[in-house]
């Protein structure tokens, strides 16, 4: 959701700023080479419950330098625009824009583009520390410089191609319907979001990684066999060479329609057992059964709304009170970006516990349909572990952490739940067996 046009204006940027707070709290170098391996401790009862490990050393320190760039970019995300808004800036970008432009649909399509390479520039040194340097500090990544840098300009090119398509709609809507705007725009996202839905994995992700089809063919039969006993039809399964940028794990289901597909980064093919595999698989082909995709429009077009509607009560106070400083008068004007991005921002970010919440849920509940699909406790219960040991998780990071930054349940939440739900042993109705097509596994 954070990819939709005015929702990702949000994050322009944390600049050196992070990197120079984060920088006193990075691990020794002696740490910085790789995650010591731990051996996960299973009992040898099959039946009995998995404990849920400690988090690492190195987990807690990357757990806490992650809070620490989550609450420095919330509040870079208010100073940037700002400085934007006083500093003229904004202004004069579009007085550039109008320059070259002339008339009005090729003045916002410009400004689009310039604000976007402007936005880049400022977020360049955190997007580096975090998405480069941050990871090789922590032995997580496998990319090198190029790759990065290579990546980083292919997304600026997405950035730069999406946003002018789309820009034109709020502020071509803001003259025409001055008091309903943000309703009209709420609206028109939802084809926008459903377009995403379908393009992104055909058209933008294999962009940056290479998308193949699976090089174990009985693995791949075998999920192809759990889609069809969860009634999805019609799926491709995709191996994706992700071990070039990362030594972290992955899989999931997207796509709507005709463009859904199963993919797995080959590093967790090559980090769990084909069990722990089947029982990832269920729990995302959970999401894809269980309508979570059409939740994810409901719930972007629906912040949208609200987040647009926050924009048009308060905005006018505020351009009235600064526009000299500000250089614009009405909000139609395409230099109030910043200030629309900003309070659209607020609103969301105040939105954020409610919506993670139901994100939580959802969570929990494919974590249901996929032990009900494979009814190997076990397994998902270690796959859990392994998660956790190789993207360096805590299990139980705390209420706030939870509230505010966690869309999925903590792992150790997660474990515990799976350690104890067992209805086919105790004769209980499964919550999801009429959606199943075929008999049961066994066991």
């Amino acid at each position: 959701m954070k990819r939709i046009v005015l929702v990702s204006l949000v994050a322009i940027g944390v600049a050196v700023i992070a990197a120079r707070v984060v920088s006193a709290q990075t691990p020794a170098p002696e740490e910085r080479s790789g995650q010591p391996e731990r051996p996960i401790e299973v009992p040898a009862d099959p039946n009995a419950p998995v404990p849920v490990p400690e988090p690492s050393e190195k987990a807690l320190r990357y757990h806490r330098t992650g809070n620490v760039l989550w609450a420095v970019g919330i509040l870079w995300g208010i100073v940037v625009p700002l400085a934007l808004l006083f500093s003229g800036f904004s202004a004069h970008i579009r007085d550039v824009a109008r320059r070259i432009g002339k008339k009005w649909f090729f003045t916002v399509a410009i400004f689009a583009i310039l604000f976007t390479i402007v936005s880049w520039v400022i977020d360049l040194p955190l997007a580096y520390y975090t998405g480069f340097a941050r990871q090789h500090e922590y032995g997580l990544s496998n990319q090198t410089q190029a790759k990065w840098w290579s990546d980083a300009l292919k997304g600026l090119m997405v950035s730069v191609i999406m946003t002018p398509l789309v820009l034109w709609i709020p502020y071509l809507l803001l003259r025409k319907s001055p008091k309903r705007w943000w309703l009209w725009t709420g609206l028109a996202s939802i084809p926008l979001i459903i377009l995403l839905l379908l393009v992104s994995p055909i058209w933008i992700a294999p962009l940056f990684n290479e998308f193949g089809p699976m090089k174990d063919k009985a693995l791949e039969q075998d999920i192809l066999n759990l889609a069809q006993r969860a009634g999805i039809e019609g799926s491709r399964v995709f191996e994706v060479e992700k071990s070039v940028d990362t030594k972290a794990v992955n899989a999931y289901v997207t796509g709507f329609a005709e463009t859904k597909r199963i993919v797995l980064w080959d590093t967790i093919i090559a980090k769990l057992d084909r069990d722990e595999l089947l029982f990832v698989m269920g729990h995302e082909m959970g999401h894809f059964v269980l309508g979570h995709v059409l939740q994810i429009i409901a719930i972007a077009s629906a912040l949208v709304i609200i987040g647009l509607w926050a924009v048009h009560v308060t905005a006018a106070k505020l351009i009235e009170r600064h526009q000299k400083k500000w250089g614009f008068t009405e909000l139609s004007d395409v230099a109030s970006l910043p200030l629309m991005g900003l309070l659209f921002g607020i609103a969301t970010f105040v939105l954020t516990p409610a919506v993670l919440m139901l994100t939580r849920h959802n969570e929990h509940e494919s974590d249901r349909f996929g032990l009900e699909i494979t009814r190997n406790n076990r397994a998902a219960a270690v796959a859990f572990i392994k998660l956790q040991e190789e993207n360096l998780g805590v299990p139980r990071p705390g209420t706030l952490y939870k509230i505010w930054r966690s869309s999925h349940p903590p792992i150790g939440e997660r474990i515990d739940f799976i350690n104890s739900y067992k209805p086919w042993e105790t004769g209980q109705p499964l919550r999801y067996e009429e959606k199943f097509q075929g008999p049961a596994p066994t066991p």
